[in-house]
């Protein structure tokens, strides 16, 4: 029988990814500065994965998932907020914004970015629809660049020199990188686009709640519709693989979504256990990444402008009316 402390047992599948994360963004860099191409290849897929667990890290530190102590997880969600970027928000109102997502059972955001594009020259909409309509994340340069841009109307001098002294070291590390390689430099460019577009691909799908923007962090008006029940059928877990459960940990456990809204406190890796315990075989709440890809395909251009989500069928091509979210991610509700 182990005489090991319990909570080594549980603390080592964090420890596990927290050290494949930046241990495997250092060596994805550094295989994009190789002058072989398979190598490059791998440096490609290899940071745009480390970029996506840094995420999705960051949201087990908001729920304090990681170590007992919040101080610990805070910290260390703020130094994994280095390798994705979201260094440039405010670490606190993040976290803030993202918990009363959950207690308010709304999209909580920070900009309405549609009222943005709505009073923008035509060419400015015209060019963000083209480039959602090559798969290029426009919309979410468009609110990280309201980010970088927001203490400048809201905010103390402080949070302002804060915000513009940690852009120029982003662009110096940047400018670092270019030098030893500009190879590298562009295809940690491309590493970064396939990590915005496997977040947007995640967050478009598991919610069909009502937007609500808002640069506060006070409550939204109460509503006595949002309840336990509301949340659950519009709450969708869009599961990599029903069949190879594994297939999910490529995203941290993160389309467990209905469990982790009823359970926000649990782990990533106990995710999988808690939505079989909880759900049945076929919940109508489970709907593939396999049945929401051409969904996602098609309304690509649509859901930058639409005023709904669309819905869920009950049977058949379930997800054909799915019209999706945009600009909903956690790293930029601020």
């Amino acid at each position: 029988m182990s005489t090991l402390d319990p909570s080594l047992h549980r603390a080592w599948p964090n420890l596990l990814v927290i050290l494949y994360t930046f241990l495997g963004w250092a060596c994805g860099v550094w295989l994009l500065t190789r002058p072989q191409l398979g190598l490059n290849a791998a440096g490609v897929l290899l940071t745009a994965h480390t970029l996506v667990y840094s995420a999705y890290l960051i949201h087990e530190c908001v729920h304090h998932t990681l170590f007992a102590g919040i101080s610990v997880n805070d910290r260390l969600g703020m130094l994994l907020s280095w390798l994705n970027g979201a260094c440039l928000a405010n670490y606190q109102r993040l976290k803030k914004k993202h918990l009363r997502h959950h207690a308010d059972r709304m999209d909580v955001v920070t900009f309405d970015y549609r009222a943005a594009l709505a009073v923008s020259p035509p060419w400015v909409l015209r060019g963000v629809l083209l480039l959602e309509w090559a798969y290029l994340p426009a919309v979410e340069f468009l609110v990280r660049g309201m980010i970088v841009a927001s203490p400048f109307y809201y905010d103390t001098v402080r949070e302002r020199v804060r915000v513009v002294a940690l852009l120029a070291i982003r662009v110096l590390m940047f400018v670092l990188l270019a030098l030893v390689s500009l190879k590298a430099l562009l295809l940690y460019a491309l590493s970064y686009l396939l990590f915005l577009n496997v977040l947007r691909f995640m967050d478009a799908f598991q919610h069909t709640y009502e937007v609500f923007p808002s640069h506060s962090l006070a409550p939204a008006p109460p509503d006595p519709r949002r309840n336990r029940r509301y949340e659950y059928e519009n709450t969708y877990s869009n599961l990599v693989s029903e069949r190879w459960g594994w297939l999910n940990l490529l995203v941290l456990n993160f389309p467990y979504h209905n469990a982790h809204h009823e359970r926000a406190g649990e782990s990533w890796y106990r995710l999988p256990a808690l939505h079989r315990s909880l759900f049945a075989e076929r919940d109508p709440q489970v709907i593939t990444c396999r049945e929401l890809v051409l969904s996602y395909h098609r309304h690509r251009v649509t859901r930058v402008l639409s005023d709904g989500y669309g819905s869920v069928a009950p049977q058949g091509a379930r997800a054909s009316s799915f019209i999706g979210a945009v600009g909903v991610s956690f790293l930029t509700a601020v």
